[in-house]
């Protein structure tokens, strides 16, 4: 029997940014001097007004250091340096005038360039020059930790995705588990579908380059747990599955090109078809049964009409699962006012992928709206949300989301020394 190894599992925040270690931030030159003590206020107004330090507002504008013999002095930042650090062609006109009437001796010293992000980051700040430092608040569950309670919900949804992954004849796919947190029920689920598929062709067909799907989610999923799995292979004979990196589609987006239609037997999935993909359109497909006289009403109705009411219904936020299922099954002679509302996307959904996704489903996942993202290995090539980029952080984004790393061991999938291979 297998050792349950889920203790070894730990949940770890991706940051927006990249961490900087906090003796290495980047530093921007200041011009500053020592102030008699009873002029600071005065002076420190005066600069806000004529010299304000705009592009490093976590910077504060006085230092106080404790000298021998229980002395205080306490020096002001007058403006930023310039580039060439000259003290006198560096000053304003108007901070070098009220240098002068105050006899000041300007000195050119380093502060932090940006607002430290971590109490480390702050206490190594403060060794150069005082700065602000506000912990972070974000209206997402899990950035500041989570309970034991969700911890156990986590990790057993990404144990699902898992599971998903493994096809039945020892090859690794990545697989996508959308959850509805609100009411701890996955929605919908996917893997990879780009790869050749070496089956009866009984569960789908090509026909001119679309691919129509014969069943639908409910064969795949048995009380919101996936039951049974679509086989992906690569173009290889069962005995002999290629490695396991070369079948994650993140990892490989272009090993698709590779497959040659040589047997009848075989055929094609779309290129585009990673595990995200995949989930997103079954979910949408989900909402279309549950909700099926709402869709073309929707459209129609955002296609002819601009006002308020429709903003606001292509805004609204998503509901729960068990209500609509309620509302699915409510009795033909329900009142006509009582219209159950369709969710928009993914709203407030959680995502598990096994392997952290790359651009091209990272940027879907924001269009779909989905509030957390959960994946369990790095994708080095590829990765959008760590690895290589942190498209978490692009504040270009209408829309943007938590992610965390669930740090899990190799064994999970029975893959030691293999996912290295490629």
């Amino acid at each position: 029997m297998k050792k349950d190894t889920t203790d070894m599992w730990k949940i770890i925040h991706i940051p927006d940014k990249l961490p900087i270690p906090p003796n290495q931030q980047p530093t921007v030159n200041v011009l500053a001097s020592v102030i008699d003590p009873k002029h600071a206020n005065t002076l420190i107004r005066r600069l806000n007004q004529i010299a304000p330090l705009k592009n490093v507002c976590h910077v504060k504008r006085i230092q106080k250091k404790h000298l021998e013999g229980g002395k205080t002095q306490l020096s002001v930042i007058l403006c930023l340096a310039s580039e060439d650090n000259s003290l006198l062609n560096s000053l304003p006109q108007d901070v070098q005038e009220l240098s002068d009437s105050y006899q000041l001796s300007p000195f050119v010293t380093k502060v932090c360039k940006y607002a430290a992000t971590s109490k480390e980051e702050w206490e190594e700040q403060c060794k150069l020059w005082p700065t602000s430092y506000h912990p972070p608040t974000y209206n997402i569950d899990g950035i500041t930790g989570f309970s034991e309670e969700d911890s156990l919900s986590i990790l057993s949804f990404m144990k699902v995705a898992i599971e998903l992954a493994k096809s039945g004849d020892g090859l690794i796919v990545n697989a996508a588990v959308i959850v509805d947190p609100s009411v701890q029920q996955i929605i919908t689920n996917g893997c990879d579908q780009i790869f050749s598929w070496h089956a009866p062709m009984n569960t789908t067909c090509i026909r001119n380059d679309c691919i129509e799907q014969s069943t639908h989610l409910d064969s795949h999923q048995s009380n919101g747990v996936a039951s049974t799995v679509t086989e992906v292979l690569p173009n290889a004979s069962p005995s002999e599955p290629e490695s396991l990196s070369c079948a994650v589609s993140c990892l490989n987006p272009w090993k698709w090109s590779e497959q040659q239609s040589d047997t009848a037997n075989s055929y094609y999935w779309h290129p585009l078809r990673h595990a995200a993909i995949v989930a997103i359109e079954s979910s949408a497909d989900r909402d279309r049964r549950l909700f099926p006289d709402l869709g073309d009403a929707e459209e129609k109705s955002f296609e002819t009409s601009q006002s308020s009411h429709v903003v606001a219904m292509v805004k609204r936020q998503k509901t729960s699962v068990a209500n609509a299922e309620k509302k699915e099954a409510d009795p033909p002679d329900m009142p006509s006012n009582s219209v159950p509302e369709r969710p928009y996307l993914c709203t407030g959904c959680d995502i598990y992928l096994v392997w952290e996704p790359c651009i091209m489903c990272a940027m879907a996942l924001v269009h779909q709206r989905i509030r957390r993202i959960f994946y369990a290995f790095p994708n080095p090539n590829n990765g959008a949300l760590g690895s290589l980029h942190r498209l978490q952080g692009e504040k270009s984004l209408n829309h943007h989301y938590a992610v965390f790393r669930i740090c899990v061991p190799e064994e999970a999938l029975d893959i030691a020394g293999n996912r290295k291979s490629c």
